[in-house]
């Protein structure tokens, strides 16, 4: 019992702080689960976010799911994955409930910028210390390379993965002789019922690849074009305040429900987007446990886990663009590099809040 309050006070904590889309979860896991916790090494951390990668629903989600799981097993899952759904819905059900009242949130927009420039520090550290144990060696920093050039070339995220693998044991066997042996085991627009919400949201949950901003394409091919539940700005909207919000981006399947049928809405998209992930997760951590050490794995593992190291890298570069917008941004990051690696070092959950408050309080003094 212990255990699970501990994972249920960690990743509740983190749905109500973690700003800054999938990476940055990833990236704040690693400190807080195997730096400060040490709940499991970094080389298990990283096959985790590798093999992640390879199965649908949103990445971050599934990795607070697999870190309970190796602290407490299948009730650690379970504990962990709603810990960290559920605040982070709820504020989205707040700010779909004061967008549809007041029709927008720009007030709160400036916000954004401080997190994004906390959230590149933390990705900058993340992946420092992740590259020590990924890239081992020329042929993994290559992967990592490709894989970061092919984001860039608008190769999907599962694709480059999965061609990471492929490449890393092709290599190991042509240049090392190992034989690798095959796998074994807003108001709405039209009436829409909750029952529909709920299995339209289940459909996407359980073929979304790559990470939670993938999402915008599902949703505009779904609900924009197909149904016609939404107006693409509705869509805009609902995915920047998905991204406002702290915790998992797919969150603004709340704010959608919500739009479209209130709170039974927002309920419904909820449910059905999240629970194909706890039924993911739950088949792949016992795996990644069992596959972690055979050796005539550990060569797809070290490619997949360079190639997702790569897309890390990428998220990081958008980021950094995404968060200059002058000497604002200097000074946030002045600030965050000073509490995160100076005599006074703040935890991330706590950093990434005070940088909000004060880019809204430098927007506040123009």
């Amino acid at each position: 019992m212990q255990k699970l309050v501990e994972i249920a006070s960690l990743f509740f904590k983190m749905g109500l702080t973690a700003f800054g889309g999938p990476a940055a979860h990833i990236a704040i896991m690693e400190a807080e689960v195997v730096s400060k916790r040490a709940w499991m090494s970094r080389q298990h951390f990283l096959d985790l976010v590798g093999a992640t990668n390879l199965i649908p629903g949103p990445n971050s989600t599934e990795m607070t799911m697999h870190c309970g799981y190796v602290r407490a097993g299948y009730p650690g899952l379970i504990v962990a994955g709603a810990s960290f759904i559920l605040p982070a819905c709820l504020l989205t059900l707040l700010v779909a409930y004061l967008y549809q009242q007041f029709g927008n949130l720009d007030m709160a927009l400036p916000i954004l910028t401080g997190v994004r420039v906390a959230v590149l520090v933390i990705l900058a550290e993340a992946l420092i210390k992740l590259s020590k144990k990924a890239l081992k060696g020329p042929l993994m920093i290559a992967i990592g390379i490709a894989a970061l050039a092919a984001f860039f070339l608008g190769i999907q995220a599962v694709w480059i993965v999965l061609a990471s693998g492929l490449v890393s044991a092709l290599a190991k066997r042509m240049f090392a002789g190992l034989s690798i042996a095959p796998l074994g085991f807003l108001s709405a627009t039209v009436a829409v019922k909750s029952s529909s919400i709920f299995w339209v949201f289940l459909k996407i949950g359980s073929i979304l690849f790559g990470s939670g901003y993938v999402l915008v394409a599902y949703l505009e091919a779904d609900l924009v074009q197909r149904l016609g539940w939404l107006s693409s700005e509705q869509l805009l909207d609902a995915i920047a305040m998905g991204q406002f919000t702290p915790g998992p981006v797919l969150s603004t399947s709340t704010f959608i429900g919500y739009i479209l049928n209130g709170p039974w809405g927002a309920l419904m998209a909820t449910l059905g987007m999240f629970l194909p992930s706890f039924i993911f997760a739950g088949i792949l951590s016992p795996a990644i446990e069992a596959w972690s050490s055979k050796k005539w794995l550990r060569p797809i593992l070290d490619g997949l886990n360079a190639g997702s190291l790569g897309l890390m890298a990428a998220a990081a570069v958008d980021l950094a663009v995404d968060a200059y917008v002058g000497w604002q941004s200097i000074l946030i990051l002045a600030f965050v590099a000073f509490f995160r690696f100076g005599p006074k070092k703040l935890s991330i959950l706590w950093l990434v809040p005070l940088a909000g408050a004060m880019a809204y309080g430098l927007a506040i003094l123009g």
